[in-house]
């Protein structure tokens, strides 16, 4: 059997498997579907009537888009989190689960992309970017390098969690040299990408606000704790509807490594406030802006002391060994964590880095209907993805499905 009948069966194989469920999985699925009709059909309005449909405007052309591509940059850094301790120390708990990590990590890639996509006026010229047949503008681009990165770490991934579920489908084993050098290959990708989205930010010195050398860092560090928060409730929830065995010990070394990182968060927050009010410069006023507000505008002000709340009860809870293995306040700090950097990295750094505009004006943005309905689309695609690709990888990888179980359904019907 050549190879392209082989992947053709192995096609063949993942279809039969996300065809078949239980009452409540066709219940989770219609209802993704029905998320994602809502968001195509907003997305259809803003492509008839432009972006006059969202609350962006000249003062703040970033908003709510790029808000939840930057979030998502660092949630698919974050599989790096179990890459490392995996394959480079073979620590077996994290090495039987790395693989759902990598499938979030493409998910979370897809959204990017489209988040970008849907932020564009035009996304029909976004063929310019496409080398050959436009011009990407490489090297000189920041935008440039945050697509070549952005796309090369996604089919990175891709290709790895396909060929080991391949591998798997058909009972053979896997050949190290071709997907280990690609998976060591993924740590500094996994590393650059929010790198160089940082740099897309602090590459503009008439935004103070993100003219820092420290926010690369702070995205790192972030992305290390919100990324793996939504693994270890995703493993969680596998557990109960797959009946996925993850050992104990896998999760809270997971969480561990969330502790380290929501300190070195921390401390990159308050080494950004120290300066900002130790020197007491013009701009303070963005940290005005968030933390007390600026001339009556205070949208921001609750959106601050949240995340700062969040995110410090997060980190409490993590560091004291008890609390964190005890899956009840667990999952609390997950959610604290996931919505603490999920706040700090919409809100809390497109607005403030706007205001004030560059003639002084204030606007106070707040996401329209439409770009709610839109982004839930997306993430509703992302969370159908990552139903349908961790139900095969489960049926695949456990023995359940092979190529054997396909023949012998094919030889009944």
């Amino acid at each position: 059997m050549g190879f392209i009948k082989k992947f053709w069966k192995f096609v063949q194989g993942s279809f039969w498997i996300v065809v078949r469920g239980s009452l409540f999985y066709y219940l989770w699925i219609f209802l993704l579907l029905a998320l994602i009709a809502l968001g195509v059909w907003a997305y259809s309005r803003q492509v008839q009537y432009g972006l006059i449909t969202t609350n962006m405007r000249d003062p703040v052309s970033w908003a709510f888009y790029i808000g939840q591509f930057t979030f998502l940059v660092g949630v698919a850094a974050a599989a790096v989190m179990l890459v490392i301790p995996a394959y480079i120390y073979n620590w077996k708990p994290i090495k039987e689960v790395v693989i759902f990590g990598e499938l979030l990590a493409i998910c979370a890639l897809v959204m990017c992309l489209l988040f970008v996509t849907v932020d564009i006026g035009r996304p029909d010229r976004i063929w310019h970017m496409i080398p050959g047949l436009g011009h990407l503008n490489f090297p000189s681009s920041i935008l440039s390098w945050d697509f070549l990165v952005l796309n090369t770490y996604l089919f990175l991934n891709l290709f790895v969690v396909t060929y080991l579920i391949y591998c798997a489908f058909f009972q053979k084993e896997e050949n190290k040299k071709i997907y280990i050098p690609l998976v060591i290959l993924s740590i500094p990708l996994a590393i650059s990408i929010h790198t160089v989205t940082a740099f897309l930010y602090n590459g503009l010195p008439g935004r103070p606000f993100w003219n820092t050398a420290l926010l690369a860092p702070r995205f790192i560090a972030s992305a290390f704790c919100s990324g793996p928060a939504i693994l270890v409730i995703l493993f969680q929830i596998l557990q109960k509807t797959y009946g996925l065995e993850i050992k104990n010990e896998a999760i809270w070394k997971i969480a561990e490594l969330m502790a380290y990182a929501a300190v070195i968060n921390l401390y990159f927050f308050g080494a950004e406030i120290f300066k900002e009010y130790y020197s007491n410069t013009e701009h303070l006023i963005h940290f005005h802006l968030i933390f007390r507000g600026l001339e009556g505008y205070d949208t921001l002000v609750p959106y601050g002391w949240l995340s700062f709340a969040f995110n410090a009860i997060a980190c409490v809870v993590l560091l004291i060994p008890s609390m964190r293995k005890n899956f009840l306040t667990l999952n609390i700090a997950c959610v604290l964590l996931y919505v603490g950097v999920y706040i700090e990295k919409g809100m809390l750094l497109l607005i403030p880095g706007f205001t004030p505009g560059t003639l002084g004006e204030i606007y106070q943005y707040s996401p329209s209907l439409n770009e709610v309905l839109v982004s839930t689309g997306i993430f509703s695609l992302g969370f159908l993805l990552y139903t349908l690709m961790v139900k095969v990888t489960i049926e695949v990888t456990s023995g359940r499905f092979t190529i054997r179980t396909l023949e012998e359904r094919e030889k009944t019907l």
